[in-house]
């Protein structure tokens, strides 16, 4: 039975007014997922523009390459994680782009199908991987570790404040038996959490600590650094860069690698001229994020969390 990828795009508006999309310009969606932002981007390009659409899951390709079939030749999709941008737009014949946007994090059909492993809300394998055709699985990860490297992931990833007692419940659990579910995962987690602690969550307690496990099986902030600074060189002139995230820990990701781009000259202050020669690549656009209206937020209560940043390509 063919499978339904339902992603609901968030600020999908403010993305298309930022992205100054030129009917033939060039342009690149690094996390298709289902396709909405990519339909967004196609439909305000001509005959002669082109979008090419990124994503290592395989469902987001079959469902993308389904749902934009309309748009022939001005589309391309390819199957790469993000960090490889620059090969992935070369490998179709182009060198220069004039806008890509980034939306990083799970999508909702990741998350909403059962059998990948995301959610704590259903039992099914730990897997939590977004490219199912290879790498280590969340199970691989949690059962072979040890103690220390696990609550560092908890508690850097996660920013879990009873990172330690997840940890040493989870590897004293794995003496006797793999953990090899999300709901084993998830009662471990519960259990190592101090009950009021737990009571007074607003949230599942085991949110945090899921989150950090699957950026850790995906790679995805070190995935993210190296995307996003590859795809500021491939950028043409007032080409513009839009990152959407979903927590704090990838708002400050992108708010430091735009900082760090917009710079220029490294030198220390007290040197009389500069002597690195690195000259911004980037004009920051957005000082403060984007975030979502209320009309959107009744419609997609996932989108609260979303952060939009944008920047923009220097004549460097």
């Amino acid at each position: 039975m063919e499978q339904t990828f339902h992603h609901v795009s968030v600020l999908a508006d403010e993305c298309i007014e930022n992205l100054a999309i030129r009917p033939d310009g060039i342009y690149v969606d690094a996390t298709m997922g289902g396709g909405g932002h990519s339909e967004r981007i196609l439909e305000h390009l001509g005959e002669n523009g082109r979008l090419i659409g990124i994503d290592r899951d395989r469902d987001a390709i079959a469902a993308s390459t389904k749902r934009l079939a309309r748009f022939g030749s001005r589309f391309t999709a390819v199957k790469s994680n993000f960090s490889d941008i620059e090969s992935a737009v070369r490998s179709v014949g182009v060198e220069k782009i004039d806008g890509v946007l980034f939306d990083l994090g799970v999508s909702s059909h990741q998350l909403d199908t059962a059998d990948r492993g995301f959610s704590y809300m259903n039992d099914a394998p730990l897997d939590m991987r977004m490219d199912t055709d290879g790498g280590a699985t969340a199970a691989d990860l949690v059962n072979s570790i040890d103690v220390r490297e696990l609550a560092r992931i908890l508690a850097d990833y996660g920013e879990e404040r009873f990172a330690s007692r997840i940890a040493q419940t989870i590897c004293a659990a794995r003496e006797t038996a793999p953990i090899e579910t999300t709901k084993q995962l998830a009662d471990l987690i519960v259990s190592a959490i101090p009950k009021a602690a737990a009571k007074a969550e607003k949230q599942h307690p085991a949110k945090r600590s899921f989150q950090a496990i699957r950026i850790a099986v995906n790679g995805e902030l070190d995935a993210a650094e190296r995307g996003i600074r590859a795809a500021a060189s491939l950028l043409n002139p007032n080409g513009r860069l839009c990152v959407i995230t979903f927590h704090s820990l990838e708002d400050r990701l992108v708010k430091r690698l735009y900082q760090s781009l917009a710079q220029g000259c490294t030198c220390p202050r007290d040197f009389p001229v500069c002597v690195c020669g690195a000259k911004p690549i980037l004009r920051v656009v957005t000082n403060k994020p984007i975030v979502s209206g209320e009309d959107e937020l009744a419609a997609n209560p996932r989108a609260r969390s979303a952060k939009l940043r944008v920047a923009e390509r220097t004549q460097n």
